[in-house]
């Protein structure tokens, strides 16, 4: 088995051979220079005739043209700062134990402790050199004697924060003791010195990306085909340097808790599986609302105690829950849990920096109401919307009854014994626009109530003399009409409903766009490379864009689940997995899927008419919209 010592020697080779990259630029750079010296000397001197004028104004031109390229080059790497990942500063007076623990294993590792602590919305930790400065060399020491080799800082230990909230204190600690170790091989100047000319290389190339003036773009172009060239030469040396000085790293962390950092490794497994549930069904919702959860770290713990639950092969992780957290450490978890919820609303859909009108923070305890609920009759109205204007030739006719198997009709005074779900029913049926409320407990669940007065003139003679018309208003019916009689209704319906989706998105992009969030970003202190704040912090899309169908899935559903609320008793609720839920009878239903998609690909209803039934959905009844 290799010492820690061999690797870091490995990694000194490749770092060796990284600088020898760098030196190798240099004297071609220089290169022409010294041709000149060389020429004007010889001229000086009088060992060159006068024949060699040319040659030395030739070859002094191309110095100075190297010189100058070579120090743009030289400024614009210098000055560039490379990329930092955003995250959320942990002072020491905000987490001492915290900052103890690492300092602590850091001793036992026999390694530097880093310099500085911060958190991120990501199931990942590492350690991240933040010394390259905006102006002038990095690192400390600037001024001293020549010769003397220049400390590098440690670098900042950046923490996942869901690893705070889901693994207790000793499962952390065997979690960092790579990560920690790694501080090691960081302190080496010339690995340090490798990685700061890749690092600046790098932020080159982004800058040159940047550049949109064509009077600075052309150099700064020149710049980065240069840093491409130099990267790809080196790009090999420094992966090898990279995996050596990890496989150092771990090589001493052997000593430290290595049973527990088995068992630490298993629970990175699961909590990247709650995290990323977490994100795409519960808080996506949300931020496409404009809330943002605010308690995402502690909602984690949830997630990942459902998924323990659910899960067979999570079996046994819940009981981890009676040992202490790691977020014990934090004096505030609270405020660090709200800080970490804002970034990754930031990071994984965009916003504001802070709370605002547009851009509220919501709790778990209000989140089914303020979200789910909302979230559903958003989608309900959009729908009612895009039917509201479709063109006339996708209008379905008025359905007519069957004279032979349509369902007797009960007179009126005696609406229990009609069947309210059939379609004959529901097509004759004009209800108001009234808001319509939950009906009392004492209601039954099927039929109208019998004090309901009837609506529309009161019929002359047989059903089937009176052709029924379409139930208007925001209705279930009348989604479910359109949808069964018209093939085509569904097709125009996804497309449209596609494109306001798109609109109303552009439309929050631009107002995002116009209120700059650079100054905010400064103030609540989140750090980040140059350039991110000048676009807004780049994003990391939790989902592909949804198709038309999907869509439509999503608002039919919609409509069914404010059908079911205000008509059924039925209540939004939390799955802590799944994101929205409908509970009825506090108890959730997941069979809602296949109803609605045989409806949306098919053009059935019968399925989805059975499953409101059961419930005691009535869908002629008007449901209240946002």
């Amino acid at each position: 088995m290799a010492s820690p010592e061999t690797g870091v020697l490995a990694a000194r080779a490749r770092a060796l051979a990284v600088l020898r990259i760098r030196s190798t630029a240099l004297a071609v750079a220089l290169l022409p220079a010294a041709v000149a010296v060389v020429l004007l000397a010889g001229r000086v001197t009088g060992h060159l005739g006068a024949g060699w004028d040319l040659a030395c104004w030739i070859t002094g031109g191309l110095a100075v043209l190297s010189l100058s390229l070579a120090a743009l080059v030289a400024v614009v790497v210098a000055r560039a700062r490379p990329a930092l990942s955003p995250s959320v500063p942990i002072s020491e007076k905000s987490a001492p134990d915290l900052y103890r623990l690492v300092r602590d294993l850091a001793d036992r590792l026999e390694v530097p402790a880093p310099s500085a602590i911060a958190l991120t919305p990501d199931c990942d930790s590492w350690l991240e050199d933040r010394t390259h400065r905006a102006h002038g060399p990095p690192g400390r020491g600037r001024g001293r004697a020549d010769g003397e080799r220049r400390v590098p800082e440690a670098p900042v230990l950046v923490i996942g924060s869901p690893f705070l909230w889901w693994m207790r204190v000793a499962e952390l600690r065997a979690l960092l003791a790579p990560v920690v170790a790694g501080t090691g091989p960081s302190a080496h100047p010339d690995i340090a010195a490798a990685r700061r000319f890749i690092r600046g290389l790098d932020a080159a190339v982004a800058v040159s990306a940047r550049a949109r003036r064509p009077v600075r773009g052309l150099p700064l172009r020149f710049v980065g085909r240069v840093a491409r060239l130099l990267l790809r030469a080196g790009r090999d040396h420094a992966t090898i340097m990279e995996r050596a000085v990890a496989a150092a790293a771990s090589e001493r962390a052997q000593t430290v808790d290595y049973g527990l950092r088995i068992v630490a490794q298993e629970q990175v497994g699961l909590a990247y599986a709650g995290w990323d549930r977490l994100l795409t069904r519960v808080a996506l919702p949300a931020w496409r609302m404009g809330r943002w959860p605010s308690r995402l770290d502690a909602g984690v713990v949830s997630a990942l105690t459902e998924l323990s639950r659910r899960d067979r092969l999570a079996d046994g992780f819940a009981s981890r829950l009676g040992e202490r957290p790691a977020c014990d450490l934090l004096e505030e978890p609270g405020a660090i849990d709200r800080a970490a919820s804002l970034l990754a609303a930031r990071l994984f859909h965009g916003g504001p920096a802070e709370p605002g009108p547009d851009w509220s923070p919501v709790g778990w305890q209000q989140y089914p109401e303020e979200v789910v609920d909302r979230k559903w009759r958003l989608e309900a109205a959009r729908l009612h919307r895009v039917l509201d204007n479709l063109p006339a030739t996708a209008l379905p006719a008025a359905p007519v009854t069957p004279p032979a198997t349509a369902a007797p009709v009960a007179p009126a005074q005696d609406p229990a014994a009609a069947p309210p779900l059939s379609y004959a029913r529901t097509a004759a049926r004009t209800p108001g626009h009234g808001p319509a409320g939950r009906p009392p407990a004492d209601e039954p669940a099927t039929g109208p109530p019998a004090d309901e007065p009837a609506i529309g003139p009161p019929a002359a003679g047989p059903r089937e003399e009176q052709p029924p018309a379409p139930a208007p208003g925001p209705t279930l019916a009348r989604v479910i009409d359109r949808l069964t009689h018209d093939a085509c209704a569904g097709d125009l319906v996804a497309e449209r409903l596609g494109a306001e989706v798109e609109r109303e998105e552009r439309a929050e992009a631009a107002r995002q766009a116009a209120r700059g969030t650079a100054p905010q970003d400064a103030a609540i202190g989140l750090a980040w490379g140059d350039g991110m704040a000048e676009g807004g912090l780049p994003l990391f899309p939790l989902q592909p864009p949804r198709t038309g169908r999907e869509l439509l899935a999503d608002h039919v559903t919609a409509m069914v689940c404010c059908a079911a609320v205000d008509t059924a008793g039925a209540v939004p609720g939390l799955d802590w997995l799944d994101g929205p839920a409908l509970l009825v009878d506090g108890a959730r239903r997941c069979d809602l899927g296949r109803p609605v998609l045989s409806l949306v690909d098919d053009g059935d209803a019968e399925p989805l008419r059975g499953w409101l039934t059961t419930i005691g959905v009535r869908p002629e009844k008007p449901v209240r919209l946002v």
